[in-house]
């Protein structure tokens, strides 16, 4: 079991563990020994980050740390995290770091990690890592500690990337454009990609301080977006989250689209075009039920994973699938990118408009989705709510319930200290009294 990695990395609170600038340092030290098995030829590491206060002090300790054991580190300041992906491939790099806790409040941050192919790490590395964080590593001889420096372009590089991936004759003229950018790592890069391919562009949450970035703003918050789409008359909005590899979608009415709907439209456009991989789309158990049932009726499969975009992605490549994501907005699309790209997934439902000629409140909302209920239970660190009697007799009767019903999940976050509580019902008042009830149990072990 993994002590120090959730399921996107290293995650917590900035300046308390393991989030703390001598942590940030170990981990440094240790990834950098992991990928440096080989004392050979140069080896090279790649930083990216977003928009945090705690960024600064957490990049300064990670190179530190790479450098002690010999590697080079190339510093791309604030990017997307489907950036580090692409420039550790492209700069031939043996390791990619994005400092980032995603959509996760200001005081958080955390550490997610890319091999020399672009992809995320595999559990087992993950442990690895985890065992020379905790013994420690031999640093390197003077003469081979490593150097730093920082790249200007990375993001330059990243806009022309996700701009190639759309057909070429697609440009966006006379679509006027909300983008909600939370304050977070695409807040130049995505107004720019937009205007370069001819939008009217209206940006939001483009003014990161440090202690802004997700908000009231962004794909978990997009009611103000929702509201500026109306208000100015905008033909759609996307809001990403602060290291925009997750996205939503506004239509003109102002109602979102998560990231089932767009899943279901992309793969239902690929399969048409033949260029659907294996007949599949890839995403999580979190994904609803209505999703799995509009591709049955359109002869294709949903393979499902567990939650984590890193899983879906392993799948995608072990089944050969070339489309894939999660309900929260990651949308990977493996043709073009090695994790979930916000802007790229965005860019393709433009594209989906433009070829169309279809509003987005004809594109957006391709299913009837199930009823589906999922509340969030906070607790402590150190507490184990779901291993109480009351708490198990509680999902034991839930599932009795709604046998040949619905659907029930329980799950921790690998990413922050909550117990999620999710169930699927075509009866809304059973959904609600079985989800509160277990939650009322989770809440009393909790406290």
């Amino acid at each position: 079991m993994r002590k120090l990695f959730g399921t996107d990395g290293v995650r917590g609170t900035a300046n308390t563990h393991p989030m703390t600038a001598d942590m940030a340092l170990r981990i440094g030290a240790a990834v950098g020994r992991y990928f440096r098995r080989d004392t050979s030829g140069v080896h090279r590491v790649v930083i990216g980050k977003d928009t945090r206060l705690s960024g600064y002090m957490l990049e300064n300790a990670l190179t530190a740390g790479l450098t002690s054991t010999g590697m080079n580190v190339l510093l791309l300041g604030p990017v997307p995290t489907p950036a580090v992906g692409l420039m550790t491939q492209s700069m031939r790099a043996d390791l990619g770091v994005m400092i980032s806790a995603s959509h996760n409040p200001a005081e958080d941050n955390g550490i997610k990690f890319f091999g020399p192919d672009g992809y995320k790490l595999s559990d087992q590395a993950e442990l690895e890592i985890e065992r020379l964080i905790e013994e420690g590593v031999s640093p390197a001889q003077a003469q081979n500690i490593g150097r730093a420096r920082r790249v200007d372009d990375a993001r330059f590089r990243y806009g022309e990337r996700v701009k190639s991936s759309l057909p070429r004759d697609v440009r966006l003229d006379g679509l006027k454009v909300v983008i909600d950018c939370a304050n977070g790592a695409a807040h130049r890069t995505a107004p720019e990609v937009l205007w370069e391919l001819g939008a009217e562009v209206i940006p939001m949450g483009v003014s990161p301080n440090g202690k802004n970035i997700n908000l009231e703003c962004g794909s978990t918050k997009p009611r103000v977006a929702a509201e500026t789409v109306v208000s100015h008359g905008a033909d759609v909005g996307i809001c990403l989250d602060g290291d925009a590899d997750r996205v939503v979608v506004i239509d003109e009415n102002g109602k979102v689209a998560d990231g089932d709907q767009l899943m279901a439209l992309l793969a239902g456009a690929w399969a048409r075009a033949e260029q659907l991989r294996g007949g599949a789309l890839v995403a999580t158990v979190m994904s609803n039920l209505g999703l799995e049932r509009h591709l049955q009726g359109q002869g294709l499969r949903l393979e499902r994973t567990a939650v984590g975009d890193r899983y879906v992605v392993e799948r995608m490549r072990q089944g050969g699938f070339n489309l894939g994501g999660e309900q929260s907005g990651h949308i990977v699309m493996s043709d073009y990118a090695t994790t979930g790209d916000g802007l790229m997934a965005g860019l393709h439902f433009l594209s989906e408009m433009v070829l169309s000629g279809r509003k987005a409140s004809e594109l957006a909302q391709q299913f009837e989705t199930v009823p589906q209920l999922l509340k969030n239970v906070r607790y402590q660190q150190g507490q184990l709510p779901l291993e109480v009697a009351s708490v198990q007799a509680a999902i034991a009767d839930a599932e009795a319930r709604l046998n040949g019903q619905g659907r029930l999940l329980i799950r921790k976050s690998g990413t922050e200290p909550l117990i999620r509580v999710m169930a699927e019902c075509e009866d809304a008042a059973l959904l609600t009294q079985v989800v509160d009830g277990i939650v009322a149990e989770v809440e009393a072990a909790a406290s």
